[in-house]
């Protein structure tokens, strides 16, 4: 056992000098031997030890008694023990969550908080090469990608998994050589979980077939994981060059998705998705985004879960929140501050207004502009396009606002997102097109500045 476990350790930088670490320990087999194995190591390496325990309040007597196990067990070897419970049964029923899922949130949100008291920068988790293969063959049952086989990781952010690599067999073998007890928690005989049942039932089974059937599989998993983590270091190299949106969305060139390989593809919107903060979906709306990314169909959507849309921007792939019912086209126009902010979130725009002198050369930038303020008429207004529409940008001829939209090739959701900053004889400024010739401040001459600015992720109102 410590052959295997000190090379991942060693691989995955698990123990490092001078770091804490938290060990969580139910009292279990599994568990007994992390905690003692670590204790092994710290005075050699130099790193801190506390263990944890979490009463789930799911076994009456019985969890009593890990608890005080795990408590003398630290009293007698001198580890510093936080102890911790939870209502798992009524808060799953407050959830609506299964008794599985939720004892996991509570366990994890316990650890976390005591690492975060305690002041340990690791959490250590007593999961074996079992464990890894069983999580590995329960998603192979229910149906996974790639991303499923590749089963537990022996390092996630803070928590680390020395025993991922040692198999339970060399558990027990370990607790045996060292006159270790340990306790069993009476649920692992429960064969309607189907954990238990694939444990107990199936896995020997398949022994009967290859005896060597955790070490093999826990090298496959291995292998998987390496392939996984390649295909989505080429992904995210590209997701990197995502451009945010004014919506508060991402935005990348449609060919690029359109050309790369499904694995990558997928694993591109995967990406984007995380980025914006959705981490449940489905692989069927993964590849509805590389579809649309592909079409033929120059302004297709898609709409998706967390009320995300991804829609075709001509040449950009664009996954950003989607506008609220009655927005687009519908949003209600709002005076403009001058001088002053003009906030509009919805549309992920901020407006500013200032007096100031108007430059010598006038601005190329489409969101930057200098007005007249005697060629105003009447307070200024921030709206959607309206029927009639037209203006006169700098060296072209007048135009409606509608046919300079369709020659611009501007997407339909975009054109009805368009800001039109408007006294009351028409427009007077086009977001992304610029300003009126005839409302133009004369060079050096006092001047309404206008400038609009896009809201990123996480900008304050």
């Amino acid at each position: 056992m410590l052959s295997e476990t000190q090379a991942l350790t060693r691989e995955y930088a698990m123990l490092a000098p001078g770091s804490h670490i938290l060990c969580a320990v139910s009292g279990g087999a599994d568990s007994v031997c992390l905690l003692h194995w670590l204790r092994t190591q710290a005075a050699e390496l130099g790193f801190t030890l506390t263990a944890a325990h979490f009463d789930h309040r799911l076994r009456g007597a019985e969890s009593d008694r890990d608890a005080a196990f795990v408590q003398g067990l630290c009293r007698d070897w001198g580890i510093p023990c936080a102890l911790g419970s939870g209502d798992v049964a009524g808060e799953a029923e407050r959830r609506g969550t299964g008794i599985e899922e939720t004892a996991r949130a509570l366990r994890y949100e316990f650890l976390e908080r005591t690492a975060e008291e305690r002041g340990a920068g690791l959490i250590a988790t007593a999961h074996t090469a079992n464990d890894n293969v069983e999580t590995m063959l329960l998603h192979l049952i229910r149906g996974s990608g790639l991303r499923g086989l590749t089963g537990i990781r022996p390092r996630w952010g803070n928590l680390i998994r020395p025993l991922l690599t040692t198999t339970r067999a060399q558990v027990l073998a370990y607790l045996e050589e060292q006159g270790l007890p340990h306790v069993e928690d009476s649920t692992n005989a429960d064969t309607t979980y189907a954990r238990n049942r694939l444990r107990r039932q199936i896995i020997p089974l398949l022994e009967e077939l290859n005896p060597a059937l955790i070490p093999r599989l826990s090298d496959t998993v291995t292998y998987l994981r390496a392939d996984n983590d390649y295909l989505t270091a080429q992904a995210l190299a590209a997701v990197r060059e995502a451009e945010p949106t004014p919506a508060g969305g991402l935005a990348l060139p449609a060919g690029w998705l359109a050309d790369s390989p499904d694995p990558v593809a997928v694993r591109a919107v995967a990406a984007l998705f995380g980025r914006l903060g959705v981490h449940q979906y489905r692989s069927a709306h993964l590849r509805s985004v590389v579809a649309l990314a592909r079409s033929g169909d120059p302004s297709g959507s898609v709409d998706l879960p967390h009320g995300l849309t991804a829609r075709r921007a001509y040449g950009l792939l664009v996954l950003e929140p989607a506008a609220a019912e009655g927005e687009e086209g519908g949003w209600t126009p709002v005076p403009l501050n001058v001088p002053g902010r003009t906030e509009l979130p919805q549309l992920g725009w901020r407006l500013v207004c200032r007096y100031a002198a108007a430059p010598p050369v006038p601005p190329s930038d489409p969101f930057l502009c200098y007005l007249d303020p005697a060629a105003l008429d009447g307070p200024l207004t921030v709206r959607p396009r309206e029927t009639g529409d037209a203006i006169t940008l700098p060296g072209r001829p007048r135009k409606k606002v509608k046919k300079l939209l369709i020659d611009a090739k501007v997407p339909r959701p975009d054109r009805e997102r368009l800001l039109v900053v408007a006294d009351d004889a028409g427009p007077v400024w086009l977001g992304g097109f610029g300003p009126d010739a005839a409302r133009l401040a004369a060079p050096n001459a006092h001047a309404l500045e206008l400038r609009a600015v896009p809201l990123l992720p996480g900008d304050s109102v």
